[in-house]
């Protein structure tokens, strides 16, 4: 009993959370998207095409964009986490500090001066606002999950390293980088997640339906001023959820892995 009843109240609270999801699906086998007897592929038909643009369009945007976050954040913010990790240099903590002040901003403090910048360079309507920062390490949180990694990491390995005659950079290279593994898959999961899901900064930056994500595609299909389509949103929203499932699915064995470990292994 004293294994049922916690695995009992798991499996309840699993199917509690898995609900709403559960009941997508089935109501976007539903004619109209609506509770009826009988099951149709209709509403997929229909979304498919139902914007005047296939939807597989939108799927191609929105993985540009979450694969060019994906490579920007491993990127930029393993280096900047190395230098601060591992560097010393001038006003190191006071660079740092400010690196984690940034996380405490929110992101509607920051959009009226980005939007500005943004448009006088001519960015507006296309997918540099939303992919380009992203190679400049501007996510603290994950410089910081990065720098945590880092620091666990056993320091002889970077002796040993410049005992062979290798720099700052070949040890970033070769040593620093390789044993990283756990972090970056970390840092790809929850990247391609929440740029897979964005929809603010999306629906700031990108007005042609050509270059709609997948977020702002299944907004077209709510009409505040007429019918909404219900049937099609639940069908798209439905096939939304599959590349991030499989991402996370595929990944998620490597968040968990120690950090220490993996290095005394490598």
């Amino acid at each position: 009993m004293r294994r049922v009843v916690p695995h009992a109240l798991l499996i309840v609270g699993a199917l509690v959370m898995l609900y709403p999801l559960l009941w997508m699906a089935v109501m976007s086998l539903k004619p109209g998207g609506l509770p009826a007897p009988g099951f149709t592929v209709d509403n997929y038909v229909e979304g498919w095409t139902a914007l005047g643009v296939d939807f597989g369009q939108f799927f191609v945007n929105s993985f540009v964009v979450s694969i060019l976050a994906v490579a920007g954040n491993t990127v930029s913010c393993s280096m900047a986490a190395y230098a601060f990790a591992r560097l010393r240099f001038r006003f190191r903590r006071l660079w740092f500090a400010l690196m984690l002040a940034s996380i405490m901003l929110p992101l509607h403090v920051l959009i009226i001066p980005q939007y500005t910048l943004f448009h006088r360079l001519g960015w507006v309507d296309t997918f540099l606002p939303l992919t380009v920062p992203k190679f400049l390490a501007v996510d603290g949180f994950f410089v910081f999950l990065m720098v945590q990694f880092i620091r666990g990491l056993p320091t002889e390995l970077d002796d040993a390293a410049r005992i062979d005659g290798c720099g700052p950079v070949q040890i970033y290279l070769r040593i620093v980088l390789p044993l990283m593994a756990p972090a970056l898959v970390t840092t790809a999961i929850f990247t391609f997640i929440w740029t897979w899901d964005d929809f603010f900064s999306q629906l700031v930056y990108l007005s042609d339906v050509d270059r709609y994500t997948v977020p702002m595609a299944l907004r077209a299909f709510l009409d505040s001023s007429g019918e909404s389509s219900w049937g099609a949103m639940l069908a798209m929203a439905t096939l939304a959820l599959v590349p991030v499932l499989t991402f996370f699915l595929v990944f998620q064995r490597r968040i968990t892995e120690g950090i220490s470990t993996t290095g005394l292994k490598g």
